[in-house]
């Protein structure tokens, strides 16, 4: 059964060790615009835009923003299930707080393990874009120049969360600079009308035209929804975020929004401006802005980029180490663990979880990329199915009056997104399945053999005292 939400206070009376004895906890310290901007840098538009989107031009060609397009209408569903679920259990756990208030401890468990996997991997696959658009100045390593960023994410990650969001947002506005750049050169550079974008064209081998097919295209929703996964930060920064009943929505759906935008018009502009097919399915961005301009306008491009990749890493970071910060406050490990990773620094950070999350994501740098976006991948899309889930069971018993922002069309939305989510689940590569499975096996087993007989001082779900109804 599905615990009891309970105070901070009440529920951990042996957690991280604080002057008075009782576990220390994240203080309130942005409103909402540092939230969004700090959302907004982990969505990480810019990066993403040169990083990830590159990698559906080459499967998918002309059907990528029609692709895009489609992954992000399933995300207004998602953040309507993230802005519900985020206003009702505001807890710095994220997804696997809200699903284990509404779907039981093992429902959460799983969501943990699945949501721990995106923040391991996820800023490690866009640390490793920076050499490519450091290109014009230096020539490095893909993988070192990966490890430096995550270790420089580390380093600011340990510092006040207020000072980066002022931080992120200097770098936000760099990257927005720079994707707006590449839509109007796209734009002005136009070789195929509107229709382009429903021709569903890939560049194949020995010069032909393959046809994309709907299967390519249900398949590459994977990554479409990882493309614009970062507005979920805003859960995470909730015990963070000032008055979180109205601003966890707020930041959720406009960080959505804007991201959405930011992305989706460039991929636009690339396929309409585009020299050829060839090209295209090639995924250059860079190239595509130099031969649209000049060599001066593409290096600033790349090191707007480069700037956008170290922002998304600092925010990463930040979320990621929140994450098993409440881990830790929850009860999911031996207790000398639990102690360690609930510290906080003199900056009010948790630098031990920082630290685990930085350091090993630099070693995942040198990890085989193609697996690492699979496995991505495949986490989100089941970890959203579980979110869905448990915002259809978020207005039963003592939730049901709850003061929380509430989506539209419940029920119907969340089933409707359930039903998609999994038919495109089962059409991922079985190898990034199998992958997946296997992580979540183990994990089941250590709930099996060490938390579920612990139930009672261990895995002890809890949102602040301060935020409660």
């Amino acid at each position: 059964m599905t615990d009891t939400l309970r105070p901070v206070e009440q529920a951990l009376p042996d957690a991280a060790p604080a002057a008075s004895g009782s576990p220390q906890k994240l203080k309130r310290s942005i409103g909402i615009v540092g939230g969004t901007l700090l959302t907004l840098s982990c969505v990480t538009p810019a990066s993403t835009l040169f990083v990830v989107v590159p990698d559906l031009f080459s499967s998918l060609g002309t059907a990528t923003a029609l692709t895009i397009a489609i992954g992000s209408l399933l995300c207004i569903a998602v953040a309507f299930c993230y802005s519900e679920l985020g206003t009702l259990i505001p807890s710095a756990g994220g997804e696997y707080a809200m699903v284990s208030t509404m779907a039981g401890r093992l429902a959460g468990w799983l969501v943990f393990v699945l949501s721990l996997l995106v923040v391991m991997i996820v800023p490690p696959v866009i640390a490793m874009g920076t050499a490519d658009y450091l290109a014009p100045i230096v020539h490095l390593n893909p993988s070192m120049a990966g490890a430096g960023v995550m270790l420089l994410a580390t380093l600011a990650g340990l510092l006040d969360l207020r000072a980066n969001a002022w931080i992120t947002g200097v770098f936000l506005v760099l990257e927005v600079i720079a994707a707006a750049v590449v839509a109007v050169l796209g734009f002005t550079h136009s070789r195929r009308g509107v229709g382009s974008l429903t021709s569903m064209q890939v560049a194949g081998s020995g010069g032909h035209t393959d046809t994309v097919t709907a299967m390519l295209v249900v398949s590459g929703l994977a990554i479409a929804l990882f493309i614009t996964q970062g507005f979920s930060t805003a859960v995470y920064l909730s015990e963070e975020l000032e008055n979180p009943r109205r601003n966890v929505a707020r930041t959720v759906l406009a960080t959505l929004a804007i991201s959405t935008v930011i992305i989706l018009v460039p991929v636009v502009a690339i396929t309409m401006g585009a020299s050829d097919l060839s090209t295209l399915t090639g995924g250059d961005i860079s190239s595509m802005v130099t031969a649209w301009s000049n060599s001066a306008v593409g290096t600033f491009v790349s090191l707007c980029v480069a700037l956008a990749i170290i922002n998304a890493g600092i925010v990463m970071v930040i979320q990621n180490s929140r994450v098993l910060f409440a881990s830790a406050r929850d009860k999911a490990w031996p207790e000398p663990i639990n102690q360690s990773l609930s510290r906080l620094g003199r900056f009010g950070s948790p630098w031990v979880a920082t630290l685990l999350v930085g350091v090993p994501g630099a070693l995942l740098c040198f990890v085989n990329l193609d697996t690492l976006y699979g496995v991505t991948g495949v986490s989100v899309t089941a970890m959203y199915l579980l979110v869905a889930v448990a915002a259809l069971l978020a207005r039963r018993g003592q939730h049901r009056h709850t003061p929380a922002w509430r989506m539209p069309l419940w029920p119907a939305m969340p089933v409707l997104l359930i039903a998609v989510l999994a038919y495109i689940l089962s059409q991922q590569e079985m190898t990034y399945l199998v992958w997946t499975g296997g992580i979540t096996a183990v994990a089941t087993l250590y709930w099996a053999f060490y938390l579920r007989p612990r139930r009672e001082t261990r895995w002890l779900v809890s949102i602040p005292e301060d935020v409660q109804a």
